[in-house]
């Protein structure tokens, strides 16, 4: 009787759920109604009759990801505690402890700490291992574990933690938390404002126009917008932020789909800051979305020259859509296009591989385009900047280092053995770097790159069909010769590797503002922005003016 209670709630959720989704299908709503009615009645047969006890809930979560895994990965379905992650990312504002953290393999990992917030003020740092969250050991714990850590302001939670081995107590206490969507600004030089921009969520314009005209009241009268490695956001603040350097009633992005209503045009709506400035926006293949919409408008626009490597080349725009029961639909429901006309989706997600993987646009097949000035530009593979910086686009071995947490670890075996190294830039000598190689020896991390992983999956496969004893003299002799190939690659992106290392221990003294001090003196592509701003006849010259 009493799993029969638990299904007799879950039913209504299920067909209210995909009643809502059918509705949009409103050309063929026979077969809907059909497939609805054979889900309803397999779910419930199902759930009476299985040998063992099931868990409506979680089978439901698995069959609702699994239907929209066929379409997109950006087509994903919320339950509550998902929808309140959403939200924190589309407001910047929620109450917690103020630091980074993720979990991976059963542990949960302090990856970067706020200053001032509650987590900095209790003394953590980044590497720390939680282990403890109250009474609940994260062990055990098979959830998100962060959400532990989230509640009322002033609520105080004991935590257990691990630091270099060493098990530690202290008490936290819960308070408001704002993630900022422009975590830094500062000039430059005399003339130059620097500005970065890391996601697009509700106070991104207001907080880039805040920026904008406190570096031009300080001086400034050129401008460096540096959107790499944001994932992108709003689509309102993206054609907001565009409206701080273009005219009103100028239109930045076109959105087109089989569905009627989801064809919209957005234009400029407010009168703009500066026309005139000259600006510099830098990307790489980690900015994507509404990273894509501004430069790619700005752009298309030659309102801006924009510099670094190809960005990522996300076209598609997603709806949030309330469900029942405190959930939620987040749904492609069109493809934007920039204002030269081109969409920068780079892969094609309603044709798929033998792998069942998205088949991207070949550079052969890319249509061009052309600026208000004439310039050419191309559809299909992100946004290419106009000058293109190689440096500005991550390597496969850093990728692998930055994915495996090599990188991470060593900067924190590095922090706790140089402890006294304050607002100091650490000099970080070639020496350094073989220390770093051999930290990766004998903590044994492996790279695990593409084709190291599939290598050891055709291993896997070879033992499972029992023919893995006629291959694996050849199969070690290859995971060697890859294995020699990365080590190798370590050298030949060493340069590349030590400032990412650089960073991330900069990061460990002085937090996002000494990075980001750091960085705007020393990083290449913002070099190059500079360098481009300085010279007004290069500047012109690449916008045709």
């Amino acid at each position: 009787m009493r799993r029969f209670t638990k299904k007799r709630y879950i039913l209504p959720i299920v067909a209210s759920a995909f009643l809502f989704i059918g509705s949009s299908f409103k050309d063929d709503f026979f077969e809907i109604a059909k497939q609805i009615e054979i889900f309803t009645t397999l779910f419930k047969e199902l759930n009476t009759n299985y040998v063992d006890e099931t868990n409506p809930g979680e089978l439901m979560d698995t069959a609702i990801k699994g239907m929209l895994a066929s379409l997109d990965p950006y087509t994903v379905y919320f339950n509550e505690q998902d929808v309140l992650k959403f939200k924190i990312n589309n407001t910047g504002e929620y109450t917690g402890i103020g630091a980074l953290i993720t979990q991976k393999s059963g542990k949960l990992i302090l990856r970067e700490v706020y200053k001032d917030f509650p987590a900095d003020k209790a003394g953590f740092k980044a590497g720390d291992e939680i282990v403890q969250i109250g009474d609940v050991a994260i062990a055990d714990f098979k959830e998100d574990a962060s959400q532990l850590l989230k509640g009322a302001k002033n609520t105080k939670i004991a935590i257990k933690f691990l630091r270099q081995g060493k098990m530690n107590t202290t008490e936290i206490i819960l308070d408001e938390v704002e993630i900022k969507s422009v975590p830094f600004y500062a000039k430059i030089d005399d003339k130059t404002g620097y500005i970065v921009l890391s996601r697009f969520n509700r106070k991104a314009s207001n907080e880039t126009k805040e920026a904008l005209l406190e570096l031009k009241k300080q001086g400034a009268s050129q401008i460096i917008l540096d959107l790499r490695n944001n994932p992108g956001g709003l689509l309102n603040e993206a054609i907001n932020i565009c409206n701080l350097f273009v005219s009103k009633n100028e239109v930045i992005v076109t959105t087109k789909s089989i569905n009627e209503k989801h064809n919209n045009t957005y234009k400029t709506s407010f009168d703009p800051v500066d026309l005139e400035i000259p600006l510099v926006i830098i990307v790489n293949d980690k900015s994507a979305s509404a990273s894509e919409i501004v430069s790619g408008a700005l752009q298309d626009l030659d309102r801006a020259v924009i510099v670094g490597s190809r960005s990522f080349g996300k076209g598609l725009v997603q709806k949030p859509i309330d469900l029942t029961y405190n959930t939620q639909l987040k749904v492609t429901i069109s493809r934007y296009f920039t204002p030269s006309g081109r969409c920068i989706q780079a892969l094609d997600y309603a044709h798929k591989d033998k792998n069942g993987l998205a088949v991207r646009t070949q550079e052969v097949n890319y249509n061009s385009f052309k600026t208000r000035k004439g310039r050419t530009v191309y559809d299909g593979g992100g946004i290419l900047p106009d000058v293109q910086m190689p440096e500005s686009k991550t390597s496969v071995i850093a990728n692998a280092l930055l994915k495996n947490d090599g990188i991470f670890n060593y900067a924190t075996k590095y922090y706790y053995k140089n402890p006294n190294l304050g607002n100091q830039i650490p000099n970080f000598s070639n020496a350094d770097f073989q220390d770093f190689k051999q930290f990766l020896k004998t903590q044994k991390i492996s790279f695990d790159t593409e084709t190291e992983e599939s290598l050891k999956s055709t291993l896997a496969i070879a033992q499972k069909e029992g023919i893995d004893g006629a291959i694996i003299n050849e199969y070690k002799q290859m995971l060697a010769a890859v294995q020699k190939s990365e080590e190798s690659q370590l050298d030949n992106n060493q340069e590349e590797i030590k400032n990412l290392i650089l960073e991330e221990i900069i990061k460990r003294y002085q937090y996002q503002e000494g990075f980001y001090s750091y960085y705007m003196k020393s990083n290449s592509e913002i070099k190059k922005a500079v360098s481009i701003l300085g010279d007004t006849a290069i500047y012109s010259k690449i916008l045709k003016f």
